[in-house]
C-alpha cells in the first residue's frame, strides 16, 4: 500500500514540474483563451460605441454638469488640443502644499466626473498630454463669475469644497477646474488671469 501512494505522488509531481508556459501554449488551452479575449474585447468596444451614439439622459447628470455642458460634451471635440485650467483663490492665503493638494482634488474630481459622462473627451485630452494650467483669482465672487462664464461656453467645471481639516474653514471653495476644452474656449474664460 505504501508503494502505490509513493507512485501516485511521483506521477502528480511530474505533471506539476511541467513549465507553466508549455501548459499555456498548448492548443487546447491557448485557443479558447485567445477566443474569449477577442470576444470580450469586441463586446467592450461595441458597448462603448453604442453608448456614444445613443442620446444621453441628462436628468441623472451630477450637479456640476449642466444640460448645456452635457450636450457640448456628448458632441465631442475632435482633433484639437485640449487643456484644463485650475483657478485658485488667493484670498484664502493657502500654503504651497495646500494649493497643490487642492489642485489635485480638482483635477481628479473633474476626471472622475467626466469618466462617467464623456470618456472620448478624456481620451483626447490624454492624447495631447493632459495640459493643466494653474492660475489665480481674487476671491469667491470672481470664482463664481468664472464658473458661470465657463458653463455658458459649455465647458465642464468642478469646484473643490475643502473639508476644513487644516488651513481653511470647512466648506470653503478653494479651486475651480475648467475644462478640458479647446484652448480658445478655455482662454476666453481664463485668459486674463495671472499664472500662479
Amino acid at each position: 500500500m505504501h508503494n502505490t501512494r509513493r507512485n501516485l505522488s511521483k506521477s502528480t509531481s511530474n505533471k506539476s514540474e511541467e513549465p507553466w508556459l508549455a501548459v499555456t501554449l498548448r492548443p487546447e488551452n491557448l485557443l479558447p483563451g485567445v477566443l474569449i479575449g477577442f470576444l470580450l474585447g469586441l463586446f467592450v468596444d461595441f458597448s462603448f460605441l453604442s453608448r456614444r451614439g445613443a442620446p444621453q439622459d441628462t436628468s441623472s447628470l451630477p450637479s456640476a454638469l449642466s444640460k448645456r455642458q452635457s450636450q457640448s460634451l456628448s458632441s465631442g471635440v475632435t482633433g484639437e488640443e485640449l487643456k484644463v485650467v485650475l483657478v485658485v483663490r488667493q484670498d484664502l492665503k493657502m500654503g504651497a502644499g495646500k494649493i497643490a493638494s487642492q489642485c489635485a482634488h480638482a483635477a481628479t474630481g473633474l476626471y472622475a466626473e467626466l469618466s462617467q459622462r464623456n470618456r472620448s473627451l478624456l481620451r483626447q485630452w490624454e492624447q495631447f498630454g493632459q495640459a493643466k494650467i494653474v492660475v489665480s483669482c481674487k476671491n469667491q465672487q470672481e470664482m463664481n463669475k468664472l464658473k458661470e462664464m465657463a458653463e455658458r461656453c459649455g465647458l465642464p467645471t468642478y469646484i473643490v469644497s475643502d473639508a476644513g481639516r487644516t488651513q481653511v474653514r470647512s466648506g470653503s471653495r478653494t479651486v475651480l477646474a475648467i475644462g478640458p476644452g479647446r484652448k480658445a474656449d478655455v482662454d476666453s474664460v481664463t485668459g486674463k488671469l495671472r499664472l500662479l
